[in-house]
């Protein structure tokens, strides 16, 4: 008895030590996050003299990249990023409050993705459309608008992609969210007869759906909270997050139904101006060509010869005259980059129309630890 006594006497006092430094490093911390927030206190006052922007994506970009250099762990890339997302939204907040607007209601994966930008200091406005997010943003009533704009398997989405046609809002940031969907109902799987969600939702899960529900009926809505908020019976089911099953109150009845399993949506961030060069960007440009043979490979070729290289295209209708055609192209570089700058005045001696939709910071990419 006494060698146990021993025994957990010695446990019971590594651990109070074990505690002891913790809570002494946690004092640490927080006057180290205090002197944090007066540093950007101190730049929010230098800022009021003259520049009106809070947030500074090639900045936030560039102090992740700070941040995963002098991580040795154990803690994972990811966990830190996570955590300084909520630092640097907090020291934002001391600045000036930002708002955001969204694609609601809330619990959509535009709101998850606005939120892993903007952190919880932000005021997040829900919008209806897409469409009302770049109108809100545009009206100066959001700071900053959040809207989907291309999935991993299904592709583009059109409606953000048209948008920037009549808009002088510019991209500033973009964000990659990894995508999980499940059914959420209040029944049994087997009393489903009607499923609610986005278009793009519902495609992502195709194969499980005609496995699983192939008489169910397939109802279209403007976003997958949405879909939540429709379900008021033991028939009817929605395809949405998590955060949507605890927000509306329904039970996951099958978790992770989408078909692939590197399921990703990427999300811009659009707002009154462009990020200045960070050493490390992508820019959006949308061009027209004029109607003659070789003209779509005459201008691709542009970027070929100032050695730029394109990340996406996409063709969209102009919807100014039948069967004429808009391209979109995300490229890797600046606009402000001397062989950009370039290459856009050469595109513009070729096309009959080029517009520069942004640009900004690649993010940096945790490798996991």
């Amino acid at each position: 008895m006494s060698g146990e006594r021993a025994t957990e006497e010695a446990y019971s006092a590594r651990l109070a030590e074990y505690r002891r430094q913790i809570d002494e490093l946690d004092r640490q911390l927080v006057a180290l996050l205090n002197e944090r927030a007066r540093l950007a206190q101190a730049i929010g006052r230098l800022k009021a003299d003259g520049e009106d922007r809070v947030y500074h994506p090639e900045r936030e970009a560039q102090v992740l990249r700070n941040v995963l250099a002098a991580n040795r762990g154990p803690l994972p890339d990811q966990a830190l990023l996570a955590i300084y997302s909520e630092i640097l939204s907090a020291s934002r907040a001391l600045q000036q409050p930002l708002r955001v607007a969204y694609l609601g209601p809330v619990a959509t994966f535009t709101h998850e993705a606005a939120k892993r930008r903007f952190g919880s200091s932000a005021e997040f406005i829900p919008c209806r459309t897409i469409a009302d997010v770049f109108l809100a943003t545009q009206r100066g009533e959001a700071d900053y608008g959040v809207v989907p704009v291309e999935n991993s398997t299904e592709g583009a989405v059109a409606h953000t992609l048209d948008m920037f046609l009549d808009t002088d809002l510019q991209i500033c940031a973009e964000i990659l969210l990894p995508i999980s969907h499940n059914l959420l109902g209040r029944g049994r799987l087997d009393q489903i007869r009607r499923v609610y969600s986005n278009p793009q939702a519902l495609a992502q899960c195709r194969r499980w759906l005609q496995e699983n529900l192939p008489q169910a009926e397939l109802i279209e809505v403007a976003s997958t909270a949405r879909a939540a908020q429709l379900v008021t019976d033991e028939e009817s089911a929605a395809i949405a997050n998590a955060a949507a099953a605890e927000v509306y109150g329904l039970p996951i009845i099958a978790a992770r139904i989408e078909d692939s399993a590197t399921n990703l949506t990427r999300f811009l961030v659009i707002g009154p101006r462009r990020s200045p060069p960070s050493g490390h960007d992508r820019s959006a440009v949308i061009f027209a060509v004029r109607d003659r043979v070789g003209a779509l490979h005459d201008a691709l070729g542009v970027f070929a010869r100032h050695g730029i290289n394109l990340t996406r295209i996409e063709s969209r209708p102009s919807k100014r005259r039948p069967w004429e055609y808009v391209f979109f192209v995300d490229l890797e570089g600046h606009p402000e980059d001397a062989h950009v700058q370039a290459a856009l005045r050469e595109l513009e001696e070729q096309c009959t129309m080029v517009k520069v939709l942004g640009a900004w910071p690649v993010e940096p990419s945790p490798v996991g630890r």
